[in-house]
């Protein structure tokens, strides 16, 4: 099975988890705090279950990086070249708050960088996947999925429109809001929760996305994936490129999110 074949199975099987979390949704689940203090539901359990299990099944070969089974050593994970990335319950405070705003994410990365990536919406059926050299794709329920690709700028007397997020901010962040306010005119905030607001660039409904504040690696992978396929970059604030190294720690570094052809670009990193 080549890695275009992979990415559809992967579809279906982020589909299926979210069968496997709805049940839960607005049920009044219990809420467990992990080590982390982060919080962890019975949803979050079941949805890694079905993906650990589906992903053994189609590619037994390659390893599996959870948010709910990382407690992995270092030195195993440094000796693998091919690993998937999973994010069972993305947005487990929306999930918990009643809210539709969380995904099941799902990334294979090669090496530290993402082939493709999966984020699926388990309330209303929706799907964006691709990656960098298949392209990007948005489906939604049984319908046909439909390319998307990023804009490169917003449309015409339309307002640049930032991606934030309500639950994470930063001093620094504020500070480049304002700066790229100054640099583009007045922006419009777009609010939305989990991995998705990767999915409002790469369906081109918005400019940027910076994120100065902690996200670790199963949050952001499998969306990175989805808007590098639609001709979008992933980039940390010095302009390097946003890879997946095996390392201790599997917190990300502050990154920014763009367009890759946007002609702002080369204005807004001189902000950073």
């Amino acid at each position: 099975m080549n890695d275009l074949q992979l990415m559809h199975e992967v579809v279906k099987l982020a589909q299926l988890a979210g069968e496997a979390i709805l049940p839960f949704w607005r049920a009044e689940v219990a809420v467990m705090n992990k080590a982390d203090d982060s919080p962890v539901t019975a949803a979050d359990l079941a949805a890694h279950r079905v993906i650990a299990d589906g992903l053994l099944a189609l590619a037994p070969q390659i390893p599996v990086l959870s948010e709910e089974d990382c407690n992995i050593p270092l030195a195993e994970r440094q000796g693998w070249s091919r690993w998937w990335l999973v994010d069972p319950l993305d947005g487990t405070k929306e999930f918990i708050a009643g809210s539709e705003e969380f995904t099941v994410n799902i990334a294979l990365v090669e090496n530290g960088e993402v082939v493709f990536g999966v984020v699926s919406m388990p309330t209303n059926g929706r799907c964006y996947f691709g990656g960098r050299g298949f392209g990007a794709w948005r489906s939604e329920g049984a319908a046909e999925a439909l390319p998307v690709q990023v804009r490169n700028a917003p449309p015409a007397g339309g307002r640049f429109t930032v991606v934030a997020s309500r639950r994470h901010s930063s001093p620094q962040q504020e500070a480049l809001l304002a700066g790229l306010s100054a640099a583009v005119g007045e922006l419009e905030l777009a609010n939305i929760g989990s991995s998705l607001k990767f999915c409002l660039l790469a369906e081109g409904s918005a400019d940027c996305y910076p994120r100065l504040a902690p996200t670790s690696q199963w949050d952001t992978a499998a969306a990175q994936g989805v808007l590098e396929g639609a001709g979008g970059e992933v980039i940390e604030v010095d302009g390097q490129p946003f890879r997946y190294p095996a390392r201790e720690s599997l917190l990300n570094p502050f990154f920014l999110a763009l367009p890759a052809k946007a002609a702002w670009r080369q204005a807004f990193l001189s902000l950073i």
